[in-house]
Order: C-alpha cells, then sequence, then structure tokens
C-alpha cells in the first residue's frame, strides 16, 4: 500500500500516511508465535525490517549513512526484551534523518492499518461530550451499523458501559470500551428524553468509517455541493462516488471541495479521487530511487465538469497535495485557502512477522506540471486569512464550517460565481444549437 504520511506525528497516530501496503499473511497463531519468537530471537525482526530499507529506502546513500555497519550494530546486541529491540531500531532508523520512515510496534500497526482501511471494530456511533453536563453524547449512528439498526438516535446519552458508569469517562475512554472484536457484544445503558433510561446490546462489527461528509446548499440562485474529504481511506473513493452523484441529482450547479486539515492517505485513493474531477490529463508522478518514473493520469471517467473550488490550509498534506496539485495544474479548479504542508514523499507500510510494521519513503512525487512542492506546498489561487476571533469562532462552532460564516467557503461561494454563470450560458446555447438542428425549417 501507498501511504503519504504528513509527519512524526503519524507514529502517535496523530496524521495519516500516502501508502502502499503489503498485506500480511499471517494468521493471528502465527503472529502470537513469532511474537514469542522475538523474545528468543530479537534480531530476526530487526533484520527484516533493515533489508526492507536496504532494498527500497528513497535514498541509495541512506543519508550518508553506513547502513551496513547499522545491521551488523542491530544484529550483535544483545535485547532483554522486545522492546529493548524495537527501541535499537527507531534509533537506527532516526539516522536516515525521515520523519516518515519510521517503525510501528503491533498496537500502533494495528491501528494504522485499520486506519488507512477506514474500518473499525465497534458498533458505529459517533460519540461527544456535552459542553453543559460533560456526559457521552451520541452525535449520530452510522449508516448500516448495529447502532442505527438497534434504533440509537442522536442525543441518546450513554450512561454506562458493560456496566461501568461513564460518569468520568472521556469520549476517548468511551471510545476504547466500546470498540472490540468483531461478534462480541458490547450492553450500554443509555437515556433519553422521551423514553428515560434503557440498555441495549449490540454485536460488534466491522464499520466502515465515513471519510466524505456532503450536503447541497442553496446560494442565491446557486445550488452548492460542499463536500468535505477528512482522509485518503480505502473507503474514500467509493464515498466521494456516492457525495458527487448525490449532489448531481440533488441539482448541484458547482462544487466545494473542503480538504483543510486533510493529512493525507493512500496514494490509489488520491488518484481514483482525482479521476472523478478531472477528465483527461496527467494526476502525478513518482520517482524510485534508481530514476524509474510511473505516470498516473486521467482515464476518461470524470463524474462532473462543473465548476469546482477547493479550500486548504498548511495542514493539507500528500494525498491531499496530489489532489489540489493535480485539479490546479489541469486547470479544473480554483484552490482557495493557504500554502499547503508541503509533503511530496510516498511511503511504502511493510507488516513484520512479529505483528508490527514499518513504514518506509520509497519515491518522490510531482504534480503534473513537474513542480517539487517538497517543504513548499502549494501556493493557492485566492488566499485566505483568518482573524484570531475567526478562527476562535470556527474553533467553538465547527458547524459553522462550511457554510457563509466560514471565510474559506465565502471566498470559494464569490469565486465560483463567474464560472457557473459561464457553465449556465454555455449549456443554454448547447441546447439552443440542438434545438436547431433537429427542428423542421420552412422556405
Amino acid at each position: 500500500m501507498h501511504l503519504f504520511s504528513r509527519s512524526r506525528s503519524v507514529r502517535r497516530l496523530g496524521g495519516a500516511l500516502a501508502v502502499a501496503m503489503a498485506v500480511s499473511t499471517l494468521t493471528p497463531m502465527a503472529v502470537s508465535r513469532a511474537a514469542i519468537a522475538l523474545h528468543d530471537d530479537p534480531q530476526a525482526v530487526l533484520d527484516e525490517a533493515w533489508q526492507i530499507v536496504n532494498r527500497s529506502y528513497v535514498d541509495e546513500d541512506f543519508n550518508q549513512v553506513d547502513w551496513q555497519a547499522v545491521r551488523q550494530d542491530l544484529l550483535e546486541t544483545e535485547y532483554a526484551s522486545p522492546e529493548q529491540a524495537y527501541a535499537a531500531l527507531v534509533d537506527a532508523l532516526e539516522l536516515l534523518e525521515d520523519p516518515y520512515t519510521r517503525f510501528m510496534d503491533p498496537e500502533e500497526f494495528e491501528t494504522l492499518t485499520n486506519q488507512t482501511s477506514g474500518e473499525l471494530s465497534g458498533v458505529g456511533i459517533r460519540l461527544q461530550a456535552d459542553p453543559d453536563t460533560s456526559s457521552i453524547v451520541v452525535v449520530e449512528p452510522l449508516m448500516s451499523s448495529p447502532a442505527m439498526a438497534a434504533g440509537l438516535r442522536t442525543g441518546d446519552r450513554i450512561l454506562a458501559i458493560n456496566g461501568e458508569s461513564t460518569a468520568n469517562m472521556t469520549v476517548q475512554q468511551a471510545s476504547e470500551r466500546i470498540r472490540g472484536e468483531v461478534g462480541t457484544q458490547v450492553m450500554l445503558r443509555l437515556e433519553r428524553d422521551t423514553v428515560g433510561a434503557f440498555e441495549v446490546s449490540l454485536n460488534r462489527a466491522r464499520i466502515a468509517v465515513p471519510a466524505v461528509n456532503y450536503t447541497l446548499r442553496e446560494e442565491g440562485a446557486n445550488r452548492i455541493g460542499y463536500i468535505r474529504l477528512t482522509e485518503f481511506s480505502s473507503h474514500s473513493p467509493q464515498q466521494m462516488q456516492q457525495a458527487i452523484e448525490a449532489l448531481l441529482d440533488d441539482g448541484a450547479n458547482g462544487f466545494v471541495l473542503d480538504l483543510r486539515n486533510n493529512p493525507g492517505g493512500l496514494l490509489q485513493a488520491s488518484i481514483d479521487i482525482s479521476r472523478m474531477w478531472i477528465n483527461e490529463g496527467a494526476i502525478v508522478q513518482t520517482v524510485d530511487r534508481r530514476g524509474r518514473t510511473e505516470d498516473f493520469s486521467a482515464n476518461q471517467t470524470a463524474l462532473t465538469d462543473l465548476p469546482l473550488a477547493v479550500l486548504v490550509n498548511g495542514n493539507s498534506a500528500s494525498s491531499s497535495e496530489i489532489l489540489t496539485g493535480a485539479l490546479l495544474d489541469n486547470d479544473r479548479a480554483i484552490v482557495i485557502g493557504r500554502q499547503t504542508f508541503g509533503k511530496a514523499l510516498v511511503q511504502s507500510v511493510h507488516p513484520l512477522s512479529d505483528g508490527s510494521g514499518l513504514a518506509v519513503t520509497v519515491a518522490h512525487y510531482y504534480t503534473p506540471d513537474g513542480t517539487d512542492i517538497s517543504q513548499r506546498g502549494i501556493t493557492p489561487n485566492i488566499e485566505v486569512r483568518l482573524s484570531q476571533e475567526q478562527q476562535l469562532a470556527l474553533a467553538e462552532r465547527p458547524e459553522l464550517i462550511g457554510t457563509g460564516a466560514d471565510p474559506f467557503y465565502a471566498e470559494a461561494l464569490e469565486s465560483l460565481q463567474p464560472g457557473i454563470l459561464t457553465y449556465r450560458m454555455r449549456s443554454v446555447t448547447t441546447q439552443v444549437g440542438q434545438r436547431d438542428r433537429i427542428s423542421p425549417r420552412g422556405d
């Protein structure tokens, strides 16, 4: 799996990667045996990781590090625990001075694979803390989830999870208790204003986490399809297609695509989504350490050619920048906001035999115009700066994002207006021409 990662904070699961991922074929029992083997022979997993870096890392000189000597040091050291071996590997990788080439212990690797797959094991509810009472409240049950099937509603308050009161729990703690292995049960005690307290037993399932949120906004004479993409997971292209098609069915005559704070994700997802907006032209080029290039282009499968504005900021990174760069260089969209993050590297993610994992930078990428955005980012067509008051208002009231009270969105509406008018006039002219060609004319 090819991944694009925003920063080393990803190691703490603070962001997504732009990735190509190898799939583990190990069964849980095999992983367990491998983990036991690591206690007896920690060097085996360290050498496995070293070999992956040695054959695929983007810099053949390994940042002027003697990579063979690194292997010797790793394998000659005695380790008292897996954690000690892991720490040695982390130290070795830091010699490359590449924040995107990193080791993940089994727990971190499992979380990453769940994140990039766009799935988790749970009951399918979004939670938040009530600002007045601090109680845990259901924001919404996800479509086709156990929570929706059981009739949970927005506003339901969760009083207890498996008999444990939520009175002093954070949202994160409540979420961790609700998640669990597929097929297991969790008992929730809830309270609803209309019915009082009640209990529900839910079977945990694999849940596709929405990465795309969309709505149709009536803006004067225009109907604007607003789409917010939060990450590039394996489910993102399907969700994006559904959003575009639904908004077209609802009569959208322009789109705003919001990529603000989107840290990236899967390389293939960014390519697939680009093809939904661009009918022809280049999307991105990757170059590996031997100078071999791979070009990705549109394939005549665009879903719409309606006017489009893209919103970005300094936290729009990697896969977000691939999509933005493709739209900008192909003159397909107006880009509005702030300079993007500036990450032009591709990682490959590999499972290791003990259940841990390794992300390795394997290539650089360039926008269709051949631009290297590394550490520079993409400059928007129109820059938007927020005052402290505006930043605070959007932070305290996130429901204002993507509305007229959001300066980025307001600028997008103004910028789209000429394109929508031109598109409308072109459509009218085309319709008149078609009528003239099919209507009989007398002499």
